[in-house]
């Protein structure tokens, strides 16, 4: 008897997935919530209580997270006095969400702007080292207005 077919990226899912490693992803969720309205879907804590698997949904993306494990090689930012990943989200409205995700810990590293690729856009670095970008989408720009505006606005 055959197993009836499966979808490849399974419902609710999107081909691209952040997977954050956090000293204390069970804190992490909770900022998630606070600063981004997060919505748990399920932990699955290892015996000793460090999360082993998490996952939240942001908007209409999922983000998976993970404890540090520094015996397998999985730290996070922290550890790493850094991070180069920026993980974007795109929301309605860029002031009010970089306003709650402050209020819940976030620091603001880039103050929110009017871009000129279109997007109002600002950048902070969450309490567990994670950089993020967010914006909101104002107006379509050309590449060739964007170009030019590049030229007068440079990226901070």
């Amino acid at each position: 008897m055959s197993s009836p077919a499966v979808d490849p990226i399974p419902q609710g899912m999107h081909s691209l997935t952040p997977h954050l490693v956090c000293a204390g992803a069970a804190d992490a969720i909770e900022f998630y919530k606070r600063a981004f309205n997060a919505v748990e879907l399920g932990r699955m804590p290892a015996p000793d209580g460090k999360l082993m698997h998490a996952m939240v949904k942001i908007g209409d993306s999922m983000l998976m997270l993970v404890d540090e494990f520094p015996q397998f090689g999985s730290v996070g930012p922290k550890a790493l006095k850094g991070s180069p990943v920026t993980i974007h989200l795109y929301v309605e409205d860029v002031d009010a969400t970089v306003k709650q995700a402050e209020s819940a810990g976030a620091k603001v590293t880039m103050p929110v702007a009017d871009m000129f690729w279109g997007d109002r856009y600002g950048r902070l670095e969450d309490p567990f080292g994670h950089q993020w970008s967010v914006a909101t989408h104002k107006r379509d720009v050309t590449p060739e207005d964007m170009k030019q505006a590049m030229l007068q606005q440079p990226c901070q």
